[in-house]
């Protein structure tokens, strides 16, 4: 890969990492200041968005420091390496199950309002998290115990399984069961409710609250939509690339391009960037909750941003208003003695 090519790439990681960071902080901050946010899934919203986080922290600043320098950082065989690749593989397991399953709970929060207290419980929720954290630690941990391997990838400038013909079988499982299968459930329950919503949005519907109903318009319901359909497609934009690159060189035993490599790997990392913006865009109550945050931010900066000029004036003007006061008093109390008392004559 050409020197321009690398900087470009640095520089895209950069550009994700700082992205990451900042959404995935802005999502915690609004989860830890409004309190009606902190439902049964919370656990699950708190899952995925300190992976991201944590991707973002750690692999990204990785792959940035050894695209920008000229020789290979490690070795593939390498403490270094072999601990990189196990966060890797295990932040993005992660990420993309907690993920799913807060779908799953939003599915049936929307799908199935009256039975969705019965069906998502708290224990329930804690259970799922265990079970999604293990799954992802006994993945991450395969190729430490000699089923799969981890590597240094010269193109993606990151240590990663190893996608060649003699680790297929770990390949095709991490793919399926850890990548494939979650995207095509979000995609799936996405589809749904989008057909839900197009359904609705040809008549639009009354909600009722404990005061009164109201209509709600169909444009709602199309807004909806398309907030649902985006959300597919930045999804699959991602992770299809990657997807496609990882296979084919596991069945081909070819390396693909350096710059197909390259960029399926930034994609992918992307995701960590776009997922705390996909929870805001989705769902209402944390779209309602961020105007609330920014407007209170917006309001703190702009009483805080007083000019000194002003500051100035306005001590000056109480200083004057305070002199004028006092000369006043004095004039008034030297115009105006004090009366004598009253003095009674005797009989």
């Amino acid at each position: 890969m050409t020197d321009a090519l690398r900087m470009l790439y640095a520089a895209l990681m950069v550009v994700s990492g700082v992205a990451s960071v900042c959404g995935n902080l802005l999502l915690l901050l609004v989860l830890l200041l409004n309190k009606e946010l902190r439902t049964d899934a919370l656990g699950l919203t708190l899952s995925f968005s300190l992976s991201d986080l944590a991707l973002g922290l750690s692999i990204i600043p990785f792959g940035v420091y050894n695209s920008l320098s000229w020789s290979s950082c490690c070795a593939s065989e390498g403490a270094l390496c072999q601990g990189s690749g196990f966060i890797f593989l295990l932040l993005q397991t992660s990420s993309m199950h907690s993920l799913t399953w807060a779908t799953v709970n939003k599915f049936t929060e929307i799908c199935f309002a009256l039975s969705y207290s019965r069906v998502w419980t708290e224990g329930r929720s804690r259970a799922m998290l265990v079970l999604v954290w293990l799954f992802c630690l006994v993945t991450a941990a395969l190729p430490l115990l000699g089923f799969g391997s981890y590597v240094y990838s010269e193109s993606r400038f990151l240590c990663c399984p190893n996608f060649t013909p003699e680790d297929r079988c770990f390949v095709l499982m991490w793919m399926l069961a850890g990548i494939v299968a979650p995207i095509v459930t979000m995609c799936s329950l996405y589809g749904y409710i989008v057909y839900v919503a197009t359904k609705q949005a040809r008549r639009g519907t009354f909600m009722c609250n404990e005061l009164h109903c109201y209509y709600v318009p169909a444009n709602n319901y199309l807004r909806s939509s398309v907030v649902m359909v985006t959300t597919s497609v930045c999804l699959l934009v991602c992770w299809l690339p990657y997807i496609s690159v990882c296979l084919y060189e596991t069945f081909s035993g070819e390396e693909s391009p350096a710059v197909t490599s390259a960029l399926s790997a930034w994609l992918v990392l992307t995701s960590s960037a776009l997922n705390p913006w996909i929870t805001c865009m989705t769902q209402t109550r944390y779209r309602a909750a961020m105007r609330r945050l920014i407007s209170r931010f917006i309001s703190m900066f702009l009483c805080s941003e007083t000019p000194l000029e002003s500051r100035h004036q306005t001590s000056a003007l109480h200083l004057d208003t305070a002199n004028r006061i006092s000369t006043t008093t004095r004039t008034t109390a030297a115009s105006c003695p004090p009366s004598s008392p009253e003095t009674t004559t005797p009989l």
